[in-house]
C-alpha cells in the first residue's frame, strides 16, 4: 500500500512539523542510507528511516538471526531464529511489509577494505550499526575519502553514545579516538557486560535524527558534539568536538589510511582439513594472556599456559596467541569465525 502519486499522505504528520515539511520530506525520498551492521542499532535506525520514508536503505551484515538477537533487535522474531535467516534478509523481509515504497537492498557480506569504498560510495549517508572498532575506523576513512557524512553510535550496558561525522566540516572519528582502536580483548562486550533495550533506541534514534538532518537539507543544525546517554541514571552529557576537528589528525588533516589499504585489517585464512579459519589481528601490543583468559572464561572451558590461551565450549573453540594470531575451529566460514571472536573478545 504506497501513497496516491505526487502526496506523502503517510507521512503528514512528520511533515507537520515546522523545521520538517514537504520540502524536506521530497528530500529524503530522493535519498539513499547505508547501515553497516544489521544487529541492535541496525534493525532500531532501518525501521525508523523506513517508516520515515527514506528513498534506499542498505543493509550490510555478515551475522545470523539467533535467539539472543530478540531482546533488543528489533526488526527479528521467532521464525528468523527457526529459518537461520542471514539478519540482512530477515531485515529487509520485515521492512518490505512495513512501507513497499522503501526500496531495500539486503547485503549479506562482512564489510571490509576491499568492499566498503563501492558501498559508501553508493549511498549519501552512512550509519554506523557495528558494534566493533575495526569497522568504525574503517568507515570514517571510507566516508573521508568519498566526502560522505556518517554518525556514529555505540552502546554497552545502559550507556550509549553518538557523534556525527560531516568530512571537510567536523571532527572525525579519528580526532575522537587518537590512540586509535582499542585491544581486542581489553574491552566489555555486550556479551561479557550485557545491553539494555533501551539505550539501543535512544541512540538509534539521535543517529537516525541526525541522519534525517542532513539528507533533508538541514545540515547546518547537524549536532557538533559527541553526545552521551546513561539511561540508568537518567543522564545527558555532551562534549564540544570544535577544538578537535582536525586539529594534527593524521587522518582526516593528512590523509592517512592505515584501515582503508588494507594494513591494519583483521586477516582470514581457512586451514583447509582442519575445519578451521585463522585471524590475524593487527595488535600494537602483544595480547596479555591473563587478561584474555578472564575474559574468555564467561564463554566456556579455558585452558592458559605460556604460549596461548585456548576457549572451548560446545560450539566452537579459539585458540588465541600473543601476536594476534586466532585460530577457530567449528567452521570454515570467515564471517563466522568474526561473530565468535566479536561475542566473545569484542573484535
Amino acid at each position: 500500500m504506497t501513497d496516491r502519486p505526487g502526496t506523502f499522505e503517510r507521512y503528514r504528520k512528520q511533515i507537520a512539523f515546522a523545521a520538517w515539511g514537504t520540502a524536506s520530506q521530497e528530500r529524503l525520498s530522493q535519498a539513499a542510507v547505508l547501515i553497516v551492521g544489521c544487529g541492535a542499532l541496525g534493525t532500531a535506525q532501518a525501521n525508523l528511516l523506513t517508516r520515515a520514508g527514506i528513498g534506499r536503505v542498505v543493509l550490510a551484515d555478515r551475522d545470523f538471526v539467533d535467539l539472543s538477537n530478540l531482546q533488543r533487535q528489533t526488526l527479528f522474531d521467532e521464525q528468523d531464529v527457526q529459518e537461520v535467516l542471514p539478519k540482512a534478509i530477515a531485515a529487509t523481509r520485515r521492512l518490505q511489509r512495513i512501507n513497499s515504497a522503501v526500496v531495500i537492498e539486503p547485503i549479506v557480506t562482512d564489510v571490509t577494505w576491499e568492499n566498503v569504498r563501492a558501498l559508501v560510495r553508493s549511498v549519501d549517508l552512512v550509519l554506523d550499526g557495528t558494534d566493533n572498532f575495526e569497522t568504525r575506523f574503517l568507515l570514517n576513512e571510507a566516508c573521508l575519502e568519498e566526502g560522505k557524512p556518517w554518525v556514529y553510535g555505540g552502546c554497552l550496558g545502559a550507556d550509549g553514545q553518538s557523534m556525527t561525522i560531516i568530512p571537510g566540516e567536523t571532527a572525525c572519528f579519528a580526532c575522537l579516538m587518537p590512540e586509535g582502536a582499542p585491544m581486542a580483548g581489553t574491552m566489555p562486550t555486550c556479551d561479557t557486560g550485557g545491553v539494555l533495550g533501551t539505550i539501543i533506541q535512544m541512540i538509534a534514534s539521535i543517529q537516525v535524527t541526525e541522519a534525517m538532518k542532513i539528507l533533508g537539507g538541514h545540515a547546518d543544525q547537524a549536532s557538533r558534539q559527541l553526545t552521551v546517554v546513561d539511561s540508568w541514571n537518567l543522564r545527558f552529557r555532551t562534549l564540544r568536538l570544535d577544538k578537535l576537528a582536525g586539529t594534527g589528525c593524521p587522518v582526516c588533516r593528512e590523509g592517512r589510511r592505515v584501515w582503508l589499504t588494507g594494513e591494519r585489517t583483521t586477516q582470514a585464512h581457512i586451514l583447509c582439513g582442519r575445519n578451521s579459519v585463522q585471524l590475524r589481528i593487527p595488535l600494537t601490543a602483544p595480547w596479555d594472556l591473563e587478561l584474555l583468559e578472564r575474559q574468555l572464561q564467561a564463554h566456556g572451558q579455558v585452558l592458559r599456559n605460556a604460549f596461548l590461551v585456548k576457549l572451548v565450549n560446545p560450539e566452537f573453540a579459539l585458540t588465541l596467541f600473543p601476536d594476534g594470531r586466532v585460530i577457530t575451529t567449528g567452521t570454515e566460514d570467515p564471517a563466522v569465525a568474526k561473530t565468535w571472536l566479536r561475542k566473545t573478545i569484542g573484535l
